[in-house]
């Protein structure tokens, strides 16, 4: 019975061994199979002479799957974590952790199975003494083929109620355990949106001051950045982390149009070049620790590898804890002398709970983790004056800031609140005063009022300023208005709108339907001529530009297109400008440079900015113009930018600044599942389309069909993405009304 097990399972990691191998045939693996099919049991061989024989077969396929391992490709290792026999979050706490209490995701009846919420335990045995260590452990569940739980893919509930227990954790200060097993979240726009909870959990994540460790199997886009923003990001060698799945870049890479298939060998060429293995994230430095797999991958049989990696959990946990402790040297000192060995992690007690001291400082370092990565993903080709002249000019910035608002601030609160005593005692004499006055007018029948004009002034109602000069707009024309022809809403059918000439529509229209108010595409320089005061725009960092880091073939070109068709450098402009008067520092990304995608560049230049407008004390507004989402072609270098600029919005928003977003035409995907869609305040243009995911992929990952207006802007303002919807017409003076509603006289601190 022995022998038949045995002979089951030789066949079962052939079989394993075949199917992660896609469509490509290895026949050193259809001759071992064969050898396996010929494989006879007879009483008259014995036992022991059968089991012998079967062993000499297990080393033989043992060195086999070895040899096969050095030789798996990115697209090998994908399908490797998409097998069903894979190492799953049920395995890992049943094998990593010595006692867990499932509270969400435990069966197809919770809020959302996909997603697996336990408190766990860690315990440790340093010489006589026995410690416990909490933890809340947070991660997607694929489980082995169960349906229900929809492949790890997880709904906004999910998301939520993930970000639910990960504040618990923070408030009674255990350090938070996420695992990465998502090929992206599920698209769908129900109330929250999947977009603007993912955007919520990377934002509330930043700011939670309690060690964070992640561990990486498949990290599939927005999904994984839902839960993957940690202090030490572990990441198992056989896994992957990508902006987008290989089939997926594949067809925008191929231009697959709707029920094609893009060719195997672009999708190999895709997952090849978007440079998504664990060796190429811990290269780039989004992965800080390898955790070593049996070759071709962990399944649930092999315990040697949950010892190493309940030893890589426990060693990343300590030196978060480590890094932030004041006095820490010694300890720290103890653990570098520590073998490799899984269970000599366990022998030195590090304590996990932190002070509240240490509490910020772990904070601050996250930031700066983040704020380093990707540095090598764009070009900066400013000249070594522009370097100078930008350095210089923070430096004037800084102390600008500090002696404004620390050093005269201050002196000014001061000087206020001893002057506001002494304007009171003044009220007070001088309507004394007043009153003898009065009386005496009236003993001599004088009249003591005020003269009838001024009397008119105070009761009357206020009439129009005179124009000051700053309703003077600079002039755009766009190119559509020079065609001489006509131009049909596409509202026309129903609404009846009558057709209209292109240089009326616009020009003096403004590209807006004068009968149902459509609004049809307008050019980003209308906006800037049209929004921000005449001669106010001052460009910077212009000439941080887009790059093509994974050298993903073909792309330079593509890119190199695009600056020559728009004569930008990326995708993001960012400026200081003014409206009605008012200073602001806006971040633009403009839809004509490859979509508005989002890379390394693009990323780099949002952070300054906002570190800019921080330093002025000034509104920051990022008017997006349209975004396809993350640049796929970039890989992780493009994806590290969600956690990375959301990071940097959350500083801003801190430090007091009010942070506006403005959607036109169409925005998806990562940048809008992050640090846009963790804006307090977003408004958007009527005709606009906001959504996580386009059609297309919907219908790729869903199968389902949506309906037309589902990503339309009057949605998201339903399930309260946006806070309103404002005509093109309005955006200049709607924008001053919310510069002095929500920022106040102050415009920076709320």
């Amino acid at each position: 019975m022995d022998i038949e097990k045995k002979l089951e399972e030789l066949r079962q990691r052939v079989q394993y061994a075949q199917e992660i191998l896609g469509d490509k045939r290895n026949p050193r693996l259809d001759a071992f199979l064969d050898k396996l099919s010929e494989f006879e049991i007879t009483d008259a061989c014995g036992d022991e002479r059968l089991m012998a024989s079967l062993k000499a077969h297990e080393q033989r396929l043992q060195v086999l799957e070895e040899s096969i391992d050095h030789e798996l490709t990115a697209m090998d290792k994908v399908r490797i974590v998409r097998h069903p026999a894979r190492v799953c979050l049920r395995d890992i706490l049943e094998n990593v952790y010595d006692t867990y209490n499932e509270i969400g995701g435990r069966d197809e009846n919770s809020i959302d199975p996909g997603m697996v919420i336990a408190r766990a335990c860690i315990t440790r045995r340093v010489g006589k003494r026995t410690y416990n260590q909490p933890v809340m452990v947070v991660g997607q569940e694929k489980g082995h083929g169960q349906e229900f739980r929809n492949g790890g893919s997880i709904k906004p509930w999910g998301n939520a109620n993930a970000l639910k227990y990960m504040k618990v954790a923070a408030q009674e200060n255990i350090p938070i355990h996420t695992y990465v097993f998502t090929p992206g979240s599920y698209p769908i726009e129900d109330y929250p949106g999947a977009a603007q909870q993912i955007a919520e959990n990377i934002y509330e994540m930043c700011g939670l001051s309690v060690p964070i460790v992640a561990v990486f199997s498949e990290g599939g886009s927005g999904g994984a950045e839902a839960i993957g923003m940690a202090d030490r990001r572990l990441m198992l060698s056989h896994g992957y982390y990508s902006v987008i799945s290989p089939e997926g870049a594949a067809a925008i890479e191929g231009r697959i149009k709707a029920n094609q298939r893009a060719s195997l060998e672009l999708i190999e060429k895709c997952a090849l070049h978007q440079r998504i293995t664990a060796q190429d994230n811990r290269k780039n430095g989004y992965i800080d620790v390898v955790v070593q797999e049996p070759p071709l991958g962990a399944r649930p049989e092999h315990f040697d590898f949950f010892k190493r990696l309940r030893g890589e959990v426990i060693r990343a946990t300590d030196n978060v804890a480590l890094s932030v402790r004041s006095l820490r040297f010694l300890r720290k000192l103890a653990m570098k002398w520590r073998s490799d060995d899984p269970s000599d992690v366990e022998k030195i007690f590090v304590r996990w709970h932190l002070s509240q001291g240490a509490r910020q400082r772990l904070i601050h370092k996250r930031r700066k983790k983040f704020m380093g990565l990707a540095k090598h993903a764009f070009k900066d080709n400013r000249s070594l004056f522009q370097r100078m002249f930008m350095a210089n000019k923070s430096f004037v910035d800084t102390a600008h800031s500090v002696i404004r608002y620390k050093v005269l601030r201050a002196m000014g609160k001061s000087i206020k609140n001893v002057t506001a005593e002494a304007t009171d005692e003044l009220h007070a004499v001088a309507s004394r005063m007043n009153q003898m006055r009065q009386a005496i007018f009236r003993l001599l029948g004088l009249n003591g009022h005020p003269t009838g004009k001024k009397v008119d002034g105070l009761t009357n109602l206020s009439q129009p300023a005179e124009p000051n000069g700053n309703e003077t707009l600079a002039r755009y024309v766009s190119p559509q208005a020079r065609v001489d022809r006509e131009i049909s809403c596409p509202n026309a059918p129903k609404n009846g709108c009558l057709d209209i000439w292109a240089r009326d529509l616009f020009d003096d229209f403004a590209g807006t339907c004068p009968n149902c108010g459509h609004h049809f595409r307008m050019e980003y320089q209308w906006y800037l001529a049209n929004i921000f005061d005449k001669d106010s725009i001052q460009e910077f960092n212009r000439n941080i530009a887009s790059a093509n880091p994974t050298n993903f073939p073909n792309f330079e070109e593509r890119v190199q297109k695009a600056k020559d068709k728009t004569g930008l450098e990326s995708a993001c402009m960012t400026f200081n400008a003014s409206l009605m008067g008012i200073r602001l520092t806006c971040a633009m990304l403009v839809a004509d440079f490859r979509g508005g995608s989002v890379g390394a560049a693009e990323g780099e230049k949002f952070i300054r900015a906002l570190e800019i407008a921080k330093k002025r004390h000034q509104p920051f507004v990022a008017y997006i113009h349209g975004t396809a989402g993350i640049r796929i072609q970039e890989g992780v270098n493009g994806l590290i930018q969600m956690p990375r600029v959301t990071m940097a919005v959350r500083h801003y928003i801190e430090a007091g600044g009010l942070y506006i977003v403005l959607y036109d035409t169409n925005s998806y995907a990562g940048p809008l599942a992050s640090f846009l869609g963790c804006s307090p305040y977003q408004y958007a243009v009527r005709s606009s389309r906001i959504g996580f995911a386009g059609p297309g992929v919907i219908k790729e990952t869903t199968g389902l069909d949506i309906a037309p207006d589902y990503h339309n802007c009057f949605k998201a303002l339903k399930r309260g993405h946006i806070q309103d919807v404002w005509d093109r017409k309005e955006i200049r003076k709607n924008l001053e009304q919310a510069f002095l509603t929500i920022g106040g006289r102050n415009l920076y601190y709320r």
